[in-house]
């Protein structure tokens, strides 16, 4: 693929993505970055589309991945066709490594379904010039690539989609040529980043409400040793403790659901004794003033079919007994 330097024209901002060049002569219409997202990844062909759920059906489950995304959309301008565009990135990415997971102009069955991703899958699409990148494109002219790279770093996946402009459009302020639509999806945990809550807050909170929930003590997967970035937060609650010394105290260890109920029960209960264990041992807290309790999911606070509900879920909680 020719490599261009970023173009005057590209929208304010937007930038190549380092692990991927640009086709020669286009430029960024639309640019979009995401720390930590969750991305369904097209790996088989498209059946048909869910109305109510407004949800693609594709032949096998999407993969579900989690991590940084980077969403470019490309213009170029003229007598680029889609088919050009897609083979070009499918080569590029063959070059670095790259494994191809599913090529739309490949499958026999994309032709049948092409005019469900132009009707229902794009038409929210924001470029610096529309709403409707799909919206008057040639349905006959969409392309869609999916790929993996295996890195000891993270895995990183690409998802291609190009479409075609068969004349400028006024309406929708799009040029002749082709559009393509660059994903690129950097598997990696989340990186818990929740506020420590004061001594102070703590007191507000449950006098207000009977409880505060806590964030900043953190914990490896399905593991109860407190990690050492948790101290703030433990300072927090004996400072709270050593306020407030007539206050005696339950520690509700809340996990997600990701391993079953009773998996879950253990884990939390186990987190919230080293809670107590470490406020007693570090603190100086009195024993008999804490007690450990885990009650795994059963009090959500958050829906556990995303990581950002089950990242709220994940929690140790104060509450008065």
């Amino acid at each position: 693929m020719v490599w261009f330097p970023a173009q005057a024209q590209d929208l304010a901002g937007a930038k190549d993505h380092p692990l991927l060049k640009r086709f020669g002569g286009s430029q960024i219409v639309s640019y979009d970055v995401k720390r930590f997202e969750e991305f369904d990844l097209q790996t088989s062909t498209f059946k048909s589309y869910d109305l109510g759920a407004k949800q693609r059906i594709f032949a096998s489950a999407p993969l579900r991945i989690e991590g940084s995304l980077t969403r470019i959309w490309y213009e170029s301008a003229g007598d680029t066709s889609s088919t050009e565009l897609i083979r070009n990135y499918q080569n590029e990415l063959k070059s670095k490594g790259f494994q191809i997971l599913y090529d739309s102009t490949k499958d026999p069955a994309a032709k049948a379904w092409t005019n469900y991703l132009a009707a229902y899958a794009g038409t929210e699409i924001k470029t610096n010039r529309s709403y409707y990148i799909f919206y008057a494109a040639d349905e006959k002219g969409i392309r869609v690539t999916s790929a993996k790279l295996q890195r000891p770093e993270g895995d990183v996946y690409v998802y291609l989609t190009a479409v075609e402009w068969p004349k400028d459009e006024g309406t929708y302020k799009a040029k002749k040529g082709a559009y393509i639509s660059v994903d690129i999806i950097e598997s990696k945990p989340m990186t818990q980043n929740m506020v420590v809550v004061s001594a102070s807050d703590m007191s507000k909170a449950i006098a207000s409400t009977g409880r505060v929930a806590l964030y900043g003590i953190y914990f490896d997967t399905n593991k109860a040793d407190i990690k050492p970035e948790s101290k703030p937060a433990l300072d927090e609650i004996a400072k709270f403790l050593k306020e407030n010394p007539s206050a005696k105290l339950h520690v509700v260890g809340h996990t997600d659901n990701v391993g079953g109920l009773e998996s879950n029960l253990g884990l939390s209960k186990r987190r919230a004794d080293a809670v107590v264990a470490a406020l007693v041992k570090n603190y100086g807290i009195t024993a008999n003033r804490l007690t450990a309790n885990g009650v795994a999911y059963l009090a959500p606070i958050a829906v556990n079919t995303t990581e950002e509900g089950r990242a709220k879920n994940r929690r140790v909680e104060l509450v008065p007994q």
